[in-house]
């Protein structure tokens, strides 16, 4: 029976040693990653907004 008594106390001791502490808190702010979804497109803004007039012939 001696042995019974030994062996929890290992198995513990063993649990304690590997899991006794929890690891340190994260804040909600350092869970988050944040970069732009896409990169900005220079030739987006070269779009004259008149030039639907010129191409349906509506001036």
């Amino acid at each position: 029976m001696a042995h019974e008594d030994t062996a929890p106390d290992t198995a513990a001791a063993a649990r304690r040693a590997r899991f006794g502490a929890l690891p340190e808190r994260i804040t909600p702010a350092e869970m988050v990653e944040e970069k732009p979804a896409s990169a900005v497109d220079p030739a987006r803004n070269n779009f004259n907004d008149d030039e639907w007039l010129v191409r349906m012939g509506a001036f």
